[in-house]
Parts: structure tokens; C-alpha cells; sequence
């Protein structure tokens, strides 16, 4: 991020400042430039230590998680897993095909007739053979008391060895898991404490660190960064804000700030949410507890309020009803559902209640951003509903966007998977997180190609917040966010994208139905 700051000169001049976050190409210092808040001879005393100590501790882990002792542990405890998990699958093959054939077997002998008369008053001088393994020209045709219970015992005798070979498999898998996995275990243990005491280690330094902060306001007074966070640590990175910066340079030099604002150069970062020339409010977890301190003692504008769109005209846009659902043709501008401020109660939801009275249940299915437009689907009862909701849920429901991208699109067509979160730092904005994020699939196509965008329809396999407006934006989908998105691009008249095709199971009818909205733009 960099900054700007207006600054009022003492012979009532104005001028510029200009600041990055952090550092710029790893230098704190760049000519043109404010310089960094913290004291220098303070941060040149703990900064040699830190480094040294923290790289120490990083070579020790890297060396044992790495060294060949546990590299040997892993290979042979993986192995030894490898070798359970194939002899395991072959056995338990093995019994159940024994298992199916004792089964059917057992039917046989079951099935068989018993004779009332033995063969001959003379015991048999070997157990009779169970009937599946007699051939077909010696197989009696009645079995005896005695010669069925035979049978059914040496069945039984089968199975019990069954259980008795799986019972002797799982000693001796225990020994081995004894032998290699307890090893191995201790030695992952090792690598963690090393990364968990480089952690600690970090920690403490970082709180010398941010001790080499003094935070000056407008009025003069000055505080200790730390103080700042009602008793938290401040994250990394405090005080290091290209805002924080300016502001701490103009107080220095006895100059009066006038206007500030913070922009994005560069490549967009992972995560996105970013992208070059566009400019973006103070980050609150570094900046939301330091700045209104550093601004006491200046008039500052008040915070911006979302103010709505002028209302679209009242009247929805109804493009199907029946006495189970309707689907809206929704205008860009209005709220799917009522905000909580009294100044959004306008809403499609609204509209709708007052439209259908006797609807029972939640009404909408889904819904659209506030700058989409497009087609919305509602039940009038809670049953069609419901199942509406289950096509919604197990992913049912066929939804295609169009938009137009700000730029061009390399490719003609593809599938964009990349997870997605709440940024916390910046609410309603999203971001790509690939530990935290909620998986997010977006199909998309090239429809035309301009001088200065490219239309593309989106096919939504699921349905995160801001899923195709990210998907868009982000280096690793489509590169180029969608004309006139104030969150992920650059504001204009409205944000071009439009839910042009609903396809869905009616509920009552068991009829698939699609209704097509042509995009306005």
C-alpha cells in the first residue's frame, strides 16, 4: 500500500508527503519518502539479537526436520503403515469371501432333507465333509441329525478361525506400530517444540520491537504503541502503515494534515482483494486502534456512511408465478433481504410480503448482491421451499451470470477454484484463503471480446459471497475484476453483472423449468 498526505506547510503552503507500508524492495528508508515511526537507535539495538537468535532457531529445525535419523523414522513408519493397510484390505477380502461361501453353504445344508434312518447302525470312521465340498455325484441327498450338526460345526470351526487369524494380524501389527511409531512420534515432537520455542522467542522480540514506538496525535501527546491496544499485543506490522507514517512525519515537522488516502501498487497480493490504483480504507486490526488516536486534535470528516442507491421503482419485475413460487427479474440497486439500518428496509423480500400477504415461510430462496441484478426464485409456502432450499443445497439448481470483465481474458473457457473467507480486516470483502476458505467453483466462458472487455458467462457450481466478483478479480482466475465493482475494481454507474438463466425442479409439478432475463447491459 501506498500513501498520500496534503499537508499545510507553516507559511500556509500546501504540499505532499508520500509513504509505503513497511519496507519498499527491503528497505525502510527510500529517497522521496517518509521514514519508518520507530526509533532507529532503540530498533538498532534488539534487531541484531532478534535476527540472530531467530535465524539460530530456525537452522536447528530445519536441521532435524530434515536430518536423515528422521527421515529414516518417516520412510519406515509410512512403510510399515503401507504394508497394514494392504495386508489389512487382502484379509478382510479373504473373509468375506469365506464369509459369503459359509453362508451359502450353511443354506445347503439347511435346505437338505434329513433322513430318518441312518445308512448303516456303524458310526462314520471321519466327520462328514460339509455338503459343498462333497462333488455332485457322491453328494447325499439327506443328511442325518448328527451329519448336519457335523456340517454346521466344521462351518462354525471356519469362522471362529477367521476371527482368530485377525485377532493374531492386529498383535502383531501393535508390535510393530510399538517398535517404529513411538520413535517417530517423538522425533515430529522435537521439530514442533523447536517451531513453537522460535514462536516464543519471536514473540518476545516482537514486543521489543513494537517498545521502539512512541505514537504522537496532533495535540502532542504522546503513547507508547502498545498502550494502544487496550491491552492486546498489536499484530505484526504495527505502526509500519504507510497512514501512520505520514501522520507521524507531518506531527514531527510541525505541518498540518489536510487530506489523506491510501492506494494499492503492484502486483495484487494472494489472497487478493486488491488491485493497482484502486484506493482502500485503513486496515483495522493494525490501523483501527492507532489512527483515531493520531487524530485527535484535528477536525476529520466523519466516517462514510453506506447511503442506498435511489429505490428502483417499486414495482418488481415478476417474470413467472404460480400458486406455489414466483421468479423476479431483480434490479440492480435493491436489497435481496432488509438491512438493519431503518434506511434499508427496501428490499425484494419486502416487496414481496407486501405483494403476496398469505405466503407463508422464509419467501426467498436465494439471493443476489445489492449491484447484481437478475433472476431471484421465491416460494409462497414453507413446503416448496424447503425444496427448493435441498435443490440449492445439493447443488440442483442450474444458475448462469454474464458480466463484463474489465480488461482481457486469456482462454477461451476453464474452471476457477480457489477457496474463499470473510476478509475480518474489511467486511463485506472477500478473500482467498486456501487453509480457512470454504471451497468456491466457478465454470466460466468467453462470449465476446472488446477493445476494452470481454463479456463471459459464469456457471457457479457453489455459492460463496462474492464468489464470482473474487473469482473475477483474482490473479489466478480471471485477472480482471468486473466493470463497476466498487469492492474488487473500480465504482462506476453499476456493477455489470447480471443472473441471466435460472433452471430448477418445480416443486409441485415435478416439471424441470428455466427462465432466461436477458443482462441490461
Amino acid at each position: 500500500m501506498f500513501g498520500v498526505l496534503v499537508v499545510r506547510q507553516p507559511d500556509g503552503t500546501f504540499g505532499v508527503l508520500r509513504a509505503f507500508s513497511a519496507m519498499l524492495a527491503g528497505r525502510w528508508d527510500v529517497p522521496g519518502f517518509v521514514p519508518p515511526v520507530f526509533d532507529r537507535e532503540a530498533r538498532a539495538r534488539v534487531e541484531p539479537v532478534a535476527d540472530a537468535t531467530v535465524k539460530a532457531l530456525l537452522s536447528r529445525a530445519e536441521a532435524w526436520s530434515t536430518s536423515e535419523e528422521l527421515r529414516r523414522l518417516r520412510e519406515d513408519d509410512d512403510a510399515r503403515q503401507s504394508r497394514e493397510a494392504t495386508e489389512r484390505e487382502a484379509m478382510r477380502l479373504r473373509h468375506d469371501t469365506r464369509r459369503r461361501q459359509r453362508h451359502e453353504r450353511r443354506a445347503a445344508i439347511l435346505a437338505m432333507p434329513l433322513r430318518t434312518e441312518p445308512l448303516s447302525e456303524e458310526p462314520p470312521s471321519t466327520p462328514a465333509s460339509p455338503p459343498s465340498e462333497l462333488s455332485e455325484p457322491t453328494r447325499p441327498e439327506a443328511l442325518s441329525e448328527t451329519e448336519r450338526a457335523q456340517a454346521l460345526h466344521a462351518l462354525d470351526q471356519e469362522s471362529r478361525g477367521d476371527k482368530a487369524e485377525k485377532r493374531r494380524w492386529d498383535a502383531a501389527q501393535e508390535e510393530a506400530r510399538r517398535s517404529l511409531a513411538p520413535a517417530r512420534a517423538k522425533a515430529e515432537r522435537r521439530v514442533r517444540a523447536l517451531d513453537r520455542l522460535r514462536r516464543i522467542v519471536s514473540r518476545s522480540f516482537m514486543k521489543q520491537f513494537h517498545d521502539t514506538y512512541a505514537i504522537t496525535n496532533a495535540r502532542g501527546e504522546t503513547r507508547p504503541l502498545r498502550s494502544l491496544y487496550g491491552g492486546a499485543e498489536p499484530p505484526s506490522g504495527a505502526g509500519d502503515c504507510a497512514g501512520a507514517k505520514l501522520l507521524a512525519h507531518a506531527f514531527a515537522h510541525g505541518l498540518q494534515p489536510v487530506a489523506l488516502a491510501e492506494f494499492w501498487w503492484g502486483t495484487p497480493p494472494a489472497s487478493g482483494g486488491r488491485i493497482q490504483g484502486a484506493f482502500y480504507p485503513a486496515c483495522r486490526d493494525k490501523c483501527g486502534p492507532l489512527l483515531p488516536f493520531m487524530l485527535e486534535g484535528l477536525e476529520v470528516s466523519a466516517p462514510r456512511v453506506f447511503v442506498p442507491p435511489p429505490a428502483p421503482t417499486p414495482e418488481l419485475s415478476i417474470v413467472f408465478e404460480d400458486a406455489w413460487l414466483v421468479v423476479i427479474d431483480k434490479p440492480c440497486g435493491l436489497l435481496s433481504v432488509p438491512g438493519r439500518d431503518a434506511s434499508l428496509l427496501d428490499s425484494v423480500l419486502t416487496r414481496l410480503r407486501a405483494r403476496y400477504p398469505d405466503a407463508t415461510g422464509p419467501l426467498l430462496a436465494h439471493r443476489l448482491d445489492l449491484d447484481t441484478s437478475g433472476l431471484l426464485v421465491a416460494a409462497l409456502d414453507s413446503r416448496t421451499h424447503a425444496s427448493l432450499q435441498r435443490q440449492f443445497l445439493h447443488r440442483d439448481v442450474a444458475k448462469r451470470y454474464v458480466a463484463l470483465i474489465a480488461g482481457p481474458v486469456h482462454g477461451d473457457s476453464g474452471t476457477i477454484t480457489l477457496p474463499l473467507r470473510v476478509d475480518l480486516d474489511d467486511r463485506p470483502r472477500q478473500i482467498v484463503d486456501p487453509i480457512h476458505g470454504k471451497p468456491a467453483v466457478t465454470d466460466w466462458e468467453v462470449l465476446h471480446r472488446a477493445a476494452s472487455h470481454t463479456r463471459v458467462a459464469f456457471h457457479p457450481r457453489t455459492g460463496r459471497t462474492h464468489q464470482l466478483r473474487v473469482h473475477a478479480a483474482h490473479p489466478q482466475g480471471l485477472g480482471a475484476p468486473i466493470v463497476g465493482d466498487p469492492l474488487y475494481g473500480h465504482a462506476g454507474l453499476r456493477l455489470h453483472l447480471h443472473a441471466e438463466t435460472l433452471s430448477f425442479v418445480h416443486p409441485a409439478t415435478g416439471q424441470r423449468v428455466s427462465f432466461t432475463r436477458a443482462a441490461p447491459f
